[in-house]
């Protein structure tokens, strides 16, 4: 009886893990990891090429008893080199190299949503859920890219090039909404991380499309009327030039 309400049990964890709908985010998809063909401990898997000289680099940045320190940078890299992802393979190499059991390895990478444990996209679009840019209308930019790809939150295009989750707050508010794009489409050598801010739906959508074509936007503000985070028309105040205090040194007032 309790052998076959395991295995009933193991039935319902493995469909769930293969639902698109399952999770909310790719790092906090599920508590527990499932052997799969391409994610199992069993497949090979270490740093190669510029990577391992880049790995002794992180390294040399903490004292030799200290290593552990290196965890969150290590784990970057190694999703940079693994396409956007992190397999369990990649996660016991990285545990191995500062020398902790796997465990601490696999706390930090479920704790930081920015570490994906299931495949993404090339082009992996982060829209920003947090209250200002959800007021600014973050709602309708997601929902421009999953009609326009046609896929759901966190489900990657068919030829593999896109993927659309949510990201809390990037610190852009005064640009909200906005969405992040990580570019996986060059390895670990070519990758970015840029910010596309000022968004509507009819530009995310020609964003996408300039990407598929292989070029690269211009990444900041969206909005030809503004410069950076500056205001929209141009600054309205402080335009003279600024004076300093009447009297800087207090104790002489």
């Amino acid at each position: 009886m309790l052998r076959r309400l395991a295995a009933q049990r193991i039935l319902e964890l493995r469909q769930a893990f293969r639902h698109p709908q399952a999770s909310r985010s790719f790092s906090t998809a599920l508590n527990y990891h499932l052997d799969s063909p391409d994610n199992n401990p069993d497949l090979p898997w270490e740093f190669y090429g510029k990577n391992k000289e880049k790995v002794k680099e992180i390294l040399s940045h903490y004292p030799s008893n200290y290593k552990q320190s290196a965890v969150i940078p290590l784990l970057d890299l190694a999703q940079q080199q693994h396409g956007g992802w992190l397999s369990v393979s990649a996660m016991n190499h990285v545990a191995k190299i500062i020398d902790v059991p796997p465990i601490r390895v696999y706390e930090v990478a479920t704790f930081y949503s920015m570490f994906n444990r299931t495949k993404v996209g090339k082009y992996h679009l982060l829209v920003c859920g947090t209250t200002p840019c959800m007021i600014r209308g973050s709602r309708e930019i997601e929902s421009a890219l999953l009609s326009h790809l046609g896929v759901e939150r966190n489900e990657v295009t068919k030829d593999g090039l896109f993927s659309v989750g949510e990201m809390e707050c990037m610190g852009s508010c005064v640009n909200a909404p906005m969405i992040t794009v990580a570019d996986y489409s060059s390895g670990s050598e070519g990758y970015t991380y840029n910010y596309y801010e000022d968004i509507t739906p009819k530009r995310v959508v020609e964003i996408v499309e300039a990407l598929r074509r292989g070029e690269k936007p211009p990444q900041g503000t969206q909005n030809a009327n503004r410069i950076n985070s500056g205001p929209e028309g141009g600054n309205t105040t402080l335009l003279g030039e600024l004076k300093p205090p009447p009297c800087r040194d207090l104790d002489a007032c």
